[in-house]
């Protein structure tokens, strides 16, 4: 059959011969995109893809929202400042006191928000430095396959070798310990905790221990929520800060807005980015129990911590956390995706696969070497957009905009099944 990519005349020419070798996303998705809306994009070409991507997890609510991008614009058009570091702006008032009114207090939190910096990884190098700040340690636990960051510091926490082989000196003051079920049939939360009890471990008591409820790049692992709870157990006995990274299960990833509270735990530390900036733009935010809000002014901080297109946006995505209907939507689309995913893995018994994630940040672990990309390139030539994850590339991973429908979902997996197809058939 003839595909999009045989049909596109995109120029790539720009991109191969003038960008580093370090791009990634261009070389698997070779069109050049011109718009974007809702769950969906078009090349310059006029074809159409299913965005089952979502920027990586950035766009939890669609490509271009029509209600922030009113509000940007007229924002623009009354000059409104920009940039601003950490002065006050209205944008930031009207975050911060819209963030506590509809996320913060009816959760019962008490946090003081601090602004890092732009990225996922700012947010976690603020994590880390100020646990160890607080606690006056330096070793920091971290888990098999996490993913944190590319900074040396989120990166010292990472579990992928290749990510961690860039950094390119050692990696210290960090341990990584078992996530749930690494290893079949055996408890690493006993694992754990024999570390911190015996003093022959090797393992100095910890600043803090840093989590992702689902690893996003390291596999879409959800971790069972009794299994997150007792980690947070193990904090509070021995006195560890609990750092939760949420940067990319957060903000409705999962199905409520923090990929935690089902779990009915309270860390010490969380890290937002990617769709806390509801329209795409860099935001990231820190949140810390007002104790170990520690910093002398300035000791942290970022030329560009003070988007304020980031700040509208981001009060109005707010907006569809003031009831329970967008979270029982994203709930809703999740059965019907994993239905679908359970149909798709039966019908394909050649994957020899198994089914991942919680909320709409799913996979398929294909246990066939080099299938899962294969079945990805498929996809995107046939207008479906999906990148694999976890250490050997062996998931393909679903991570929707969260504003996905019942059509987006059964025209995506329609593709995806064309896709196993035509991957198996070669």
């Amino acid at each position: 059959m003839t595909t999009i990519v045989d049909k596109a005349r995109n120029d790539m020419t720009a991109f191969e011969e003038m960008e580093s070798a370090v791009r990634s996303y261009s070389r698997g998705w070779p069109v050049v995109f011109e718009k974007a809306k809702g769950y969906k994009l078009w090349d310059k070409d006029g074809n159409e893809y299913i965005d089952f991507f979502a920027g990586a997890g950035a766009l939890n609510y669609g490509h271009n929202p029509s209600e922030m991008q009113k509000v940007m614009i007229d924002y623009i058009q009354n000059d409104g400042v920009i940039h601003s570091l950490d002065m006050a702006t209205t944008p930031r008032k009207k975050f911060l006191e819209s963030f506590n009114e509809v996320i913060l207090k009816p959760r019962n939190m008490d946090y003081k928000v601090m602004f890092p910096g732009p990225t996922g990884t700012n947010t976690v190098e603020s994590a880390l430095k100020i646990a160890r700040k607080v606690t006056g340690r330096d070793t920091v636990i971290g888990f098999t396959n996490a993913f944190h960051g590319m900074t040396i510091g989120s990166l010292s926490v990472t579990g992928n070798s290749f990510k961690r082989s860039g950094a390119g000196i050692p990696l210290n003051h960090a341990v990584s310990m078992p996530f749930d079920q690494y290893v079949d049939e055996q408890d690493s939360i006993a694992y754990i905790e024999r570390f911190l009890e015996d003093s022959g471990s090797g393992v100095a008591l910890p600043a803090a221990f840093i989590l992702e409820t689902v690893q996003g790049e390291g596999g879409i692992n959800a971790a069972r929520l009794e299994w997150v709870k007792k980690i947070e157990e193990i904090c509070r006995k021995w006195d560890i800060l609990l750092i939760i990274d949420d940067v990319q299960a957060g903000c409705g990833r999962t199905g409520t807005f923090f990929s935690f509270e089902e779990a009915g735990i309270n860390p010490d530390i969380i890290c937002l980015s990617k769709s806390i900036g509801g329209v795409g733009l860099p935001m990231a935010i820190t949140l810390i129990k007002p104790e170990f809000d520690q910093w002398g002014p300035g000791e942290h901080n970022g030329t560009f911590r003070g988007n304020n297109l980031a700040f509208l946006a981001a009060t109005e995505a707010l907006n569809n956390w003031k009831t329970e209907s967008f979270s029982q939507n994203i709930k809703k689309m999740s059965s019907l995706f994993q239905e679908r995913m359970k149909r798709t893995v039966e019908k394909f018994p050649q994957l020899n696969a198994d089914l991942r994630g919680r909320g709409l940040m799913l996979g398929i672990g294909v246990h066939v070497d080099g299938l899962a990309g294969e079945i990805c390139a498929e996809a995107f030539s046939r207008g479906l957009i999906l990148e694999t994850s976890g250490a050997k590339d062996e998931v393909v991973k679903f991570l929707p905009p969260l504003i996905i429908d019942e059509d987006g979902i059964k025209k995506g997996m329609d593709i995806l099944e064309e896709s196993i197809q035509a991957a198996l058939e070669k």
